[in-house]
């Protein structure tokens, strides 16, 4: 007599292992820098490879790949941008600024890009559900 295979012991270990690798990969961040992104209620699907980082104490941080972000002062910027510059038409940088960071600091890093025709996009963290507006 042949005994029966269950195979419900292995679809609970593959979702568990599902489950496990979706948790763990949010919490997965590319920096050790702390900055706190304002909200907002629209996203993109943009992946921008250069990153720029500015923290609360107005500090600058940019980095190209997945490595750590290098310090860099606003004159420094420019040169590191476009080295770093692909010469796609969807390249984009993103600027992560903290949400304490002063309007002339950002101002002076995200104008650095428009005078260099370099597209810039400013990250946010999404605003929870129940503030988003109601969709007509």
């Amino acid at each position: 007599m042949m005994a029966a295979f269950s195979m419900a012991s292995m679809t609970d270990v593959i979702f568990l292992l599902l489950i496990f690798f979706m948790v763990t990969s949010t919490f997965v961040f590319p920096t050790a820098l702390e900055v706190n992104l304002p909200e907002s209620s629209k996203q993109t699907v943009l992946k921008p490879t250069t990153r720029v980082y500015i923290d609360k104490e107005g500090a600058i941080y940019a980095t190209a790949d997945e490595s750590e972000p290098v310090a860099v002062t606003l004159e420094q910027l420019l040169g590191f941008l476009q080295s770093t510059r692909n010469e796609t038409e969807d390249d984009y940088i993103a600027v992560y600024a903290d949400e304490e960071v002063t309007y002339g600091t950002l101002v002076k890093v995200l104008d650095l890009g428009a005078q260099n025709n370099l597209k810039m996009v400013l990250a946010t963290k999404p605003a929870p559900t129940s503030a988003r507006p109601a969709a007509n």
